[in-house]
This record gives C-alpha cells, structure tokens and sequence, in this order.
C-alpha cells in the first residue's frame, strides 16, 4: 500500500498548488478529507485552542501534540497529513525524536520553526527566533533522523516581523540548502513581499492564510500565480467553530431549549455517517460483535 508521504511528494510533482485547510481536532480533519481537500494541516494554534482552550503560546507538549496528530493520521486515511511541531520542542536532539514521533505516527510533512522557546502563533507580535546557525543544526538533525526518505520537512522562519524580510528570505535559502523540502516564511505583509519570496528561493513554498492576519487574504488561484506550492488556512475552522458554539451557548441561556436552532444543527443520521458509524456497523456484523443493535 502506497505511504502517505509518497503520496503527497507526487502531488508535488505535479505541478500543482496544494490546498490543505487547517483542523482544529480530528473531527474537523475528518471533514476535510470528506470534501476532497489535498491535505489536511494539523494547526498549532487550534491544538491548543481545542485541547486546552488556550492560546498558541507554547503551552503544547511533545507527547500532546504526538497523540493528536496520530488521531488525525487515523480520521485521514490516505489523505496526508501536514503537522506542525512548533519549535521541535527544545534543540537538536530533541527535535531528531521529534521527527522519529511524527513519522512514527503517519504524519507526511513535519513543520518545524526558528522561533525561541516558548513560541507563539506566527501572526502574534513579541516573537524572537533563534540564531541561524542553530536552526540550521536543528533542520540537519531533522533530515538525518527520518527513516521515510519520502517523509518531507518543512521549515519556518518566523524572521519577517523581527528582522525583515530580507533576512527571512535569507534564512528560507538557509533551510532549503540545508535540507528541508519545503520552506515557510511566515508573515509577509505585502504581495510583493510574496512574489520575492518565489522568485528567490528555489525550493517548495507555502503560503499561510491567516484570517485577520499580517498577510495579504489572497484567492488561491493568485496564491499559485505568485509561485506557491502549497496553501494552509490554520485558524477559519477554529474561528468558525468558536462562533457557532458561542452563539449556540448564548441562545440556548437565553431562551431555555435548543429547539430554535435544529434548522443550524447536523442531523443525527447524517452526522452518524459523517463520523463513520455505518462502516462500524458493518465490521461488527462481520465480527458477530454486536448484539440486539439498531441502526440510529
């Protein structure tokens, strides 16, 4: 059976953008790959925001963040799954085990960052990122622990709101020299910043949409005209989901039912399907492992 990460490095080799949405949990990643999304990204920030309900500031661990991102490579199936590991979760040698959890876990493509521990979300001001030199290290040790020579690295500076973008940019050609597959300059401010970084860094790019962020919100079809490979939304389906569930909380105090708001709501036999209830129907009848059960 065809890996994962061989599946999204001939993607690649296409020619063509990827679109990967970004899933707050494992549900939402689950609807992503039932729309047909090329990829599915395992947002930072909505790890903490969904795990904790607290901002990306660091506050995620190694072993919480692995676990998670084996409960989206299982909801995914064979849509891969593009993780992000903050900073490796310490130095060198940290993130060689950081790598060694992820690929283990059926993650496709790593995201590690240059930013100094505790990090923050790539959008938020305050940020200080390491020195060069060091992340070089840390994405050498990254290359040299994967077992999968599909399994790709993905490597962020977080230098263009700190110390411009000329010094992000070249930090990016840093990375790719260095090994990484993809390279991530998070936070350009303008479209012409976007365009000077594909026209000088000969490697795979990505573009991160970011809603109320320090980028420009541009269609994809211009995000792929600049010279993107890849484009995420991390935080629309946390954003979303935070907004429904508010304005549930607040009605339902309010007028004392949830009746009014049936017509907003999934129905339970569709979200039964949606989660993949007939399927373990099925297996339980092929194993005998059910008893007296009813379809709901």
């Amino acid at each position: 059976m065809k890996r994962n990460t061989t599946r999204i490095r001939e993607m690649f080799a296409e020619g063509r953008m990827l679109i990967a949405p970004g899933a707050h949990d494992a549900l939402t990643a689950r609807i992503i790959c039932q729309e047909g999304f090329d990829a599915v990204y395992m947002t930072g920030y909505g790890q903490s925001a969904s795990h904790l309900g607290m901002p990306d500031v660091g506050l995620m661990t190694y072993s919480e963040m692995v676990m998670r991102a084996e409960c989206f490579v299982e909801a995914c199936g064979d849509v891969p799954v593009i993780a992000d590991a903050d900073t490796g979760f310490g130095n060198a040698i940290n993130v060689g085990r950081t790598v060694r959890g992820y690929e283990k876990a059926g993650v496709a493509v790593i995201q590690l960052e240059d930013q100094v521990m505790p990090k923050k979300c790539g959008h938020m001001v305050g940020r200080e990122v390491i020195p060069l030199d060091e992340m070089i290290g840390k994405i050498k040790a990254a290359v040299d622990a994967r077992r999968d020579p599909d399994f790709m690295i993905m490597a962020r500076t977080d230098a263009r709101t700190v110390l411009g973008i000329d010094e992000a940019i070249k930090r990016g050609k840093a990375f790719a020299e260095a090994g990484a597959d993809i390279v991530f300059i998070e936070s350009p401010e303008s479209e012409e910043e976007m365009k000077r970084i594909n026209d000088e860094i000969d490697a795979l790019t990505i573009a991160n949409m970011v809603e109320g962020g320090r980028t420009p919100l541009l269609p994809n079809e211009r995000l792929e005209e600049l010279g993107y490979n890849v484009v995420i939304y991390p935080t629309a389906s946390t954003y979303v989901t935070a907004a429904a569930m508010a304005n549930l909380m607040k009605r339902l105090k309010a007028e004392g039912t949830t009746a009014n708001m049936v017509d907003d709501m999934i129905p339970f036999p569709e979200f039964n399907r949606m989660v993949g209830l007939p399927d373990i129907r099925e297996r339980e009848a092929k194993y005998a492992t059910g008893r007296n059960i009813k379809d709901e």
